[in-house]
């Protein structure tokens, strides 16, 4: 093969400088040519490839087919010196004769690579939690993810390939951070309204090329929606945190506030309860002092679809006036001197989805009543010092032991105001009315104050019996406290009628409840009692009383024996 100098030159200057590998052989498969790329895949130096058989070098070549056939190939793949190499052969002709064949060898293994990291970074841009956007430095549209799809509502067939001002003017959103960085080529951060109705936090990253030339733009999309609602929660917790006790308080799954009756009267309150209950209607519970009206709002809230969002109880005659507003309405920072610098959530926000009791609704002052209403009537309020009226959607459970209606004829509590509370009403009767309720309310209360103090204590059934002819004026409240009272600071294990407070003992002689019999009974029975708690045993109790061992153990079984069956 012979060519004129100059064009001999041409051509070996083109090969040299290829970035392939160019390696030609004659008709007897031997290496003619072979440049410095090639030279580099195969490790051989200076010129001792010359002559040699491309076998030597290659052994799986298949140059010698393509001398053999006279048909060449395009795009073989094939592991040449480890790397994963492309080959293209062609035979190579002199004067119309077949003089040999030349291979051009392309290393795609760095391609490979750029490929696999390619799909990696590809995979992770598509699983990111961020939304995705990416444009071309003329703003076109060339990449978005799934989570950009999920926070737009918007798909990426109808994004990609479409410029961001076209885009813009359709709607799709106010304002595009791509074009603004591609403007000012540099990091820029906006809040973007999505579609008119989302709004979310975008950061436009620009990306140069090696030149200092602006390639793309690159966005993150964040929904600050859910950023909001945690931003909301944070602040009701804090608030929450914050809640004193001799204020108001918040439902607390305490198990002597269940609800115990067996009197018909009761059973009949629970049944309008369940009825009412299920439906978000205002309800005003009304009876005397110590009744358990919280043990039915409790009751309200437990068997309402709120059961699950905040119960809070508000005590309105135990908050100071001036301080009543700020606490049920919040306010906005900087509202009044010495407000806090952050504003804060009052308690009808905080208990937005949920159930507010309002104890004591009568001490409420007629100027919040006024406010009071309006946010029964509109649905929302607006804190102390604000602008924006706030949404809420909460369910009021009132409770008051006095007669509001002749609260109305005297100026002090607002008509209009007591129709919104009073939507259903809820009479709970005393506890001298429910005498049923009784037992079972003190058996309850003294199991449950022996649990939480670990004691074991019993009482006999005369005390019981005194207990339930008690007329008890404070109600339910009264029997709990005075449970308690007995559990603590009786030192007997059995409790006896005398250990009773005085005013229940007076009542009970009064009404000549106990004989003459009874009374020494009950004396004894707290004699020996004392006595075998003091011993080691009843024998010896037995000894220190100056009686036979054998009655004392009668007296105990037949003693025992009235216990159970009283239970």
């Amino acid at each position: 093969m012979t060519y004129p100098s100059v064009t001999a030159n041409l051509w070996g200057n083109i090969i040299a400088s290829m970035h392939n590998g160019v390696i030609v052989v004659n008709s007897d498969n031997q290496i003619t040519l072979m440049n410095e790329s090639a030279q580099r895949l195969l490790s051989v130096q200076d010129d001792e490839w010359k002559g040699k058989s491309i076998k030597s070098l290659i052994p799986h070549s298949r140059m010698h087919e393509v001398l053999e056939g006279g048909e060449g190939s395009i795009g073989e793949k094939m592991v040449i010196s480890g790397r994963a190499c492309m080959v293209n052969r062609t035979p190579l002709y002199e004067n119309g004769e077949r003089v040999g064949a030349i291979a051009v060898i392309q290393d795609i293994s760095e391609m490979d690579h750029y490929q696999n990291l390619l799909k990696q970074m590809e995979s992770i841009i598509e699983f990111s939690t961020d939304g995705i956007y990416v444009v071309d430095q003329e703003g076109v549209t060339m990449q978005v993810n799934t989570a950009y799809e999920e926070i737009t509502g918007f798909r990426r067939e109808e994004l990609i390939g479409r410029r961001m001002v076209d885009l813009m003017s359709e709607g799709y959103f106010d304002q595009s951070v791509s074009l603004l960085v591609l403007e000012r080529k540099q990091r820029i951060s906006i809040i973007q309204r999505i579609g008119g109705k989302k709004d979310v936090i975008v950061t436009g990253n620009p990306v140069f090329d090696e030149q200092g030339g602006l390639e793309m733009v690159v966005t993150s999309v964040r929904d600050i929606t859910h950023l909001n609602d945690l931003k909301k929660e944070l602040e009701k917790a804090h608030t929450f945190s914050q809640i004193q006790n001799n204020r108001y308080t918040i439902k607390s799954e305490e198990t002597e506030q269940t609800l115990i009756f067996r009197s018909p009267q009761i059973i009949k309150v629970y049944e309008h309860i369940k009825q009412v209950a299920p439906y978000p209607t205002s309800i005003l519970l009304y009876g005397p002092s110590g009744t358990g009206k919280e043990v039915m709002a409790n009751l309200i809230h437990d068997l309402s679809e709120r059961r699950e969002q905040p119960f809070i109880k508000i005590n309105c005659g135990a908050i100071p006036e001036q301080l009543l507003e700020s606490e049920l309405f919040g306010y906005e920072a900087g509202a009044f001197s010495g407000a806090s610098r952050n504003g804060k959530i009052g308690l009808l926000e905080l208990a937005d989805k949920g159930t507010v009791m309002l104890d004591e609704i009568a001490e409420l002052p007629l100027a919040l009543q006024v406010k009071l209403l309006r946010v029964l009537q509109e649905r929302q309020m607006r804190r102390i010092g604000g602008t924006k009226s706030r949404q809420l959607d909460i369910r009021i459970v009132a409770a008051t032991n006095q007669d509001l209606r002749h609260m109305i004829k005297s100026g002090k509590f607002r008509e209009d105001l007591f129709y919104r509370l009073a939507v259903v009403e809820i009479a709970i009767p005393s506890l001298a009315e429910r005498q049923e309720d009784i037992a079972p309310l003190m058996d309850h209360y003294f199991a449950y104050f022996c649990r939480q103090y670990r004691i074991d204590k019993q009482m006999t059934h005369e005390a019981k019996e005194m207990l339930k002819k008690y007329h008890w004026p404070g109600n339910v409240r009264e029997l709990r406290n005075l449970i308690e009272n007995m559990i603590v600071s009786v030192p007997a294990k059995m409790i006896e009628p005398v250990h009773l407070p005085l005013h229940i003992q007076d009542q009970s002689q009064s009404d000549s409840f106990f004989t003459l019999k009874v009374r020494v009974q009950q004396f004894e029975r707290r004699i020996i009692n004392e006595v075998v708690e003091k011993n080691s045993s009843l024998r010896k109790a037995a000894e220190q009383l100056g009686i036979d061992h054998s009655t004392l153990v009668k007296k105990l079984q037949r003693w025992e024996k009235d216990n159970k069956s009283d239970r």
